[in-house]
This record gives C-alpha cells, sequence and structure tokens, in this order.
C-alpha cells in the first residue's frame, strides 16, 4: 500500500468541538482521526456535520471557531 504524508498547518478550532480543527485555507479536519470534513447540503442549507448531531451553517461556522491557544511546553 502506498501512503501520501501532507503537513497541514492548523490555525483554529471550534468552541464546542475542540478536536475539529481549521487550517488557514478553510479546510476542516477531525484531529483525532486525521479525516477532512466536506461540505455538505442538509435542508435547504449548505454546511459542515461537526458531529452525529451538529449541524453548522456555512455562513454561521465563523462565529463558531476561536484561535487555537498556544501551550507551552514544560520540558
Amino acid at each position: 500500500m502506498n501512503t501520501i504524508s501532507i503537513n497541514y498547518t492548523l490555525k483554529y478550532q471550534f468552541k464546542t468541538h475542540p478536536n475539529i480543527k481549521v487550517d488557514s485555507k478553510g479546510n476542516i479536519f477531525n484531529s483525532k482521526t486525521g479525516r477532512k470534513k466536506k461540505m455538505c447540503y442538509n435542508g435547504g442549507s449548505i454546511g459542515v456535520w461537526l458531529d452525529a448531531k451538529t449541524f453548522v451553517i456555512k455562513s454561521k461556522l465563523n462565529s463558531q471557531i476561536e484561535l487555537i491557544p498556544k501551550i507551552d511546553c514544560p520540558f
């Protein structure tokens, strides 16, 4: 099996779902599984499913994200 490694610089995270991250280009990733989230159509709106019950509309995404906090490494 052949694999391709790609590195992304993550910049934002969702306030309610800290494992869902956004890079500088606007791609949305699940940091636990490493999968990229896709935009989908639900009930007449375009958005992203964050988990099985949470759907965020594309126009409301900016209000749901925050900068990833810097973590000091003690060693």
